[in-house]
């Protein structure tokens, strides 16, 4: 099985290279962020009929959603925690694994909002862990959980994304609950970046942030046999990470 995540910066601004990615990799769980749109608005070409999808966006920006092929299962329940905000979570289960998309606000224009909606995701995530769920949780989290996330050039300490408090919440999602998958398979690789500053190339220089992230229970965790950020995908400040799970 294949997992995917992406935050497509505007779904319409990506429609071709969202299509021309899917066909390629043709991953089965597809979590995209930051789409930018109402459903009414999503191009006829990324609806992705091989899918069973949620578009859960109203236009302007933030925006998520989840597709699930639908080969996996016949018809998935889309729902949304209590604490979604602005269109940015949704989570659909897959017999007793939920798969959620999320997408955790900035903290540039309201730091505590952050906070609150981070505090609600740990809480949600240790329920789910409790009541013995498996868990999937793919998204930008817009967090750098250590200073190896982060480019040297760019280490600014009290910078929202890199503040302690932040990466202390981050930390509460793992621990015993969730793996960071990414980190897990590729431990010492100090330019593992997934989103770059949109400005004097920094893309093409690889001097990013690792904010985007799959994070998985354990038991699916230590079935993952890559887990790989598609550097060579689309124009967005993102790119996609894609997880492969042994049967």
């Amino acid at each position: 099985m294949k997992i995917a995540t992406w935050n497509v910066n505007g779904i319409r601004a990506r429609e071709a290279q969202l299509c021309d990615w899917l066909e390629r990799d043709r991953p089965d769980v597809v979590c995209l962020q930051e789409i930018k749109a109402r459903p009414d608005q999503v191009p006829e070409r990324c609806r992705l009929t091989e899918y069973h999808a949620f578009w859960h966006g109203a236009g302007g920006y933030s925006g998520v959603s989840l597709h699930v092929r639908q080969e996996l299962l016949q018809a998935p329940e889309f729902a949304h925690p209590h604490f979604d905000m602005e269109t940015r979570i949704v989570h659909a289960a897959l017999d007793n694994t939920v798969l959620a998309c999320v997408y955790v606000p900035n903290g540039g224009k309201d730091y505590a909002a952050k906070l609150a909606f981070l505090k609600n995701l740990v809480d949600w995530v240790h329920a789910l862990h409790a009541e013995g769920r498996e868990l999937i949780l793919c998204g930008d989290i817009n967090i750098a959980r250590t200073d190896v996330d982060v480019h040297p050039r760019e280490r600014r300490p009290g910078v929202i994304g890199q503040r302690e408090e932040e990466r202390a919440l981050f930390a509460s999602l793992l621990g015993d609950v969730l793996v960071d998958v990414t980190r897990t398979l590729d431990p010492d690789n100090e330019r593992l970046f997934t989103w770059w500053p949109p400005w004097r190339d920094m893309r093409k220089r690889n001097i990013g942030w690792r904010i985007d992230y799959i994070l998985a229970s354990r038991a699916i965790a230590e079935r993952a046999t890559e887990c790989r950020v598609l550097a060579d995908i689309g124009t967005s400040d993102h790119a996609p990470i894609m997880m492969t799970l042994s049967p």
